[in-house]
């Protein structure tokens, strides 16, 4: 799994029109599922995320995490983030996990995070045109990728 994190002041989601989630100070979440990701990913993914100090304490010193801080959580599926860029101009999705594959574990992902956060979070949806708003704090973005977790 590939997470694109994104320290936010505010964040939401629009399908078709209409907000589907929003949120104030927290992370955006982008999530690429691919073929080889299982229960192990998530759980490790989740709990990392969740604890992740990248917000500032009382000092402005990156030591506290959306959960400590009282955040919320937006979490958006994005296949693209397996693009592969070597050969020519075309991105190559071939990494990126199918539906029947991908749908299962997206929404085993939005369960672990949310018992691992104590909340609901907002989510996307799965292959939907979303219309992603954020304002970037920091701006702070981190890329986490649960095959590289040395």
């Amino acid at each position: 799994m590939k997470a694109v994190l994104q320290r936010v002041s505010q964040a939401s989601v629009t399908i078709d029109g209409e907000i589907v989630a929003a949120i104030g100070s927290g992370l955006l979440i982008l999530i690429g599922i691919e073929e080889t990701d299982n229960q192990e990913d998530i759980d490790w993914l989740a709990a990392k995320i969740v604890n992740l100090r990248i917000f500032g304490d009382e000092h402005g010193v990156m030591n506290l995490s959306v959960k400590e801080i009282n955040g919320d959580i937006i979490t958006v599926s994005q296949f693209t983030l397996h693009a592969l860029t070597k050969k020519g101009n075309r991105p190559s999705y071939v990494k990126a996990a199918k539906p029947e594959i991908a749908i299962p574990l997206y929404q085993k992902f939005i369960s672990r995070i949310e018992t691992e956060f104590g909340k609901t979070i907002g989510t996307g949806q799965f292959g939907a045109d979303m219309k992603v708003g954020l304002i970037n704090d920091g701006p702070v973005t981190i890329l986490i990728d649960t095959k590289n977790k040395m």
